[in-house]
């Protein structure tokens, strides 16, 4: 008899069918690029044109924009936390899975209901073999029923596990989601002030033309030059005006961008302007450890979680392949009346416990198992995918920063030696010694090379960004969430994110 006592804790505890998940091991791969990386890039005498030291393993902020040292993009940044919808529907999404793992717990739990029924009934007396009478019935039942699906096999308990792994997976797509914005704003901000300085240099080159035009036109009243240098001079003049608007066209979408990134119209004013010399590009630059990489990045983390749940829908499928248990037991009273449910001989009760297995189903469980299985093949090789493009995106910054810093060393040696050129040529073409189209000519080089130049800086900055965002950008020591657990156990608490 001591046995059956301990028959529920049996059905209770149960096992767990299907496979127990454990996170992938994390990449052998010793770096990002087949030879070492060098300690510092190059420098150039211009503004953005320091040197940046690749510092292994070195700490990311969660706050990693702030590095640039410009409070209007602080501002943006956090205005665009508070009020991107992209943001807001992540964090509805996440607290979707949250309730839907909570309704799945109730699982484990027995299910209580109650319930009342009143019914009156005329009966004819034929049935009982009394014609020509009838007879008015009342009937009054209160019932408790209690029904309980012991979870011996596991099956509710992976339900549950799934259930945990999406709501990660959504805790995960968060953070992407503030990885990406935070990017976006980042860059749109450096596209805006790359694009200020071209414009600027534009209306610079704009005024040295209409000088020199003016120059040349007196020239030709006295006759020093031909009415074909004017005419090339007008041309010249006119296609640098014409290469403004494209520019103020790309300016203005970009302000249009940044007002759609933090949750505004474009009607509405943006409250900051970016220029390159309001941006300070940051010296120190991480290179996080390749085993570390797979911790740090959301989207790695999410494709975990994905893979996670898709281990534990494999155990469901396998626990509906076996026996089903159920217990069910019911508790009341049924009477003439309602004042009589509580007096001696109106008590009901039932208690049934069944047992079931699908003997015949055409296949459909097997199929379904084998279903659970190729989708933790699918989950298995995107997470892989993930990983693959998380340590491609990290060489493949890596790599532009370092071509950056070259790029912009050449464009500054190219942009003064054309102005020396250009300073030259002027001097020259007043004293007569070199023609028009050679003025022009030296003119034409040093205006793009100042154009180059602005793009080349720039790049140092825009490509800073996407470095820290495709080493994960910091996400686990940001200070708007409660504290991160250490480095080596990076995940955040569900709940963490909501509470934004």
């Amino acid at each position: 008899m001591r046995y059956l006592t301990l028959l529920p804790l049996v059905l209770l505890a149960g096992c767990k069918v299907g496979p127990d998940f454990h996170a992938p091991a994390a990449p052998a791969a010793s770096g990002y690029t087949p030879e070492p990386l060098p300690v510092s890039t190059a420098s150039a005498p211009v503004h953005g044109g320091n040197a940046q030291r690749f510092v292994r393993n070195l700490n990311i902020p969660g706050e990693w924009w702030q590095l640039f040292h410009s409070q209007p993009l602080d501002r943006l940044v956090t205005q665009a936390f508070r009020a991107n919808p992209d943001i807001a529907s992540a964090q509805a999404a996440l607290r979707e899975a949250q309730e839907n793992l909570y309704a799945g717990q109730s699982g484990l739990f027995p299910s209580v209901g109650a319930g009342v029924q009143a019914e009156r009934e005329a009966v004819s007396g034929v049935a009982l073999g009394l014609p020509g009478r009838s007879f008015t019935l009342n009937l009054a039942t209160a019932q408790l029923n209690v029904g309980y699906v012991p979870d011996v096999f596991g099956g509710t308990r992976r339900q549950i596990e799934s259930l945990a792994a999406q709501a990660e997976y959504q805790a995960f797509e968060l953070e992407a989601s503030y990885l990406t914005l935070s990017s976006n704003v980042v860059a749109t901000a450096v596209q805006e002030a790359s694009l200020r300085g071209q414009i600027a240099n534009t209306e610079q080159t704009i005024q040295v033309e209409t000088q020199a035009l003016h120059l040349i036109e007196q020239q030709f009243q006295v006759g020093a030059t031909p009415k074909s240098n004017v005419l090339q001079q007008q041309a010249t003049l006119a296609q640098t005006r014409a290469n403004l608007p494209p520019l103020q066209r790309q300016l203005a979408q970009s302000r249009n961008q940044l007002a759609r990134l933090i949750g505004q119209f474009p009607s509405q004013p943006v409250d900051a302007d970016f220029k390159l010399a309001s941006l300070q590009l940051p010296q120190d630059l991480p290179v996080s450890l390749p085993s570390n990489l797979v911790r740090q990045r959301p989207d790695v983390r999410a494709a975990e979680a994905q893979l996670h749940a898709a281990s534990a829908n494999l155990g469901v499928a396998i626990a509906n392949q076996l026996p089903q248990f159920s217990i069910t037991a019911a508790l009341g009273g049924e009477a003439h009346g309602f004042a009589a449910l509580f007096q001696p001989g109106s008590l009901i009760w039932s208690a049934v416990g069944s047992v079931s297995q699908k003997l015949f189903d055409a296949g459909q469980l097997a199929h379904k198992k084998r279903a659970a299985v190729a989708a933790l093949d699918q989950a298995a090789a995107q997470y892989r995918s993930t990983v693959l493009t998380a340590f491609q995106n990290v060489a493949d910054a890596l790599r532009v920063l370092q071509s950056d810093a070259d790029a912009l060393r050449a464009q500054s040696e190219a942009e003064r030696a054309a102005f020396a050129s250009y300073n030259l040529a002027q001097e020259q073409f007043k004293l007569g010694a070199i023609d028009y189209l050679t003025l022009l000519n030296a003119e034409r080089t040093w205006d793009n090379a100042r154009v180059r130049l602005v793009q080349a800086q720039a790049n140092r900055f825009a490509d800073t960004a996407a470095l820290f965002q495709a080493l994960g950008g910091g996400w686990w020591q940001r200070r708007d969430v409660p504290p991160a657990p250490p480095a080596d156990h990076l995940t955040p608490p569900l709940v963490s994110a909501v509470s934004r």
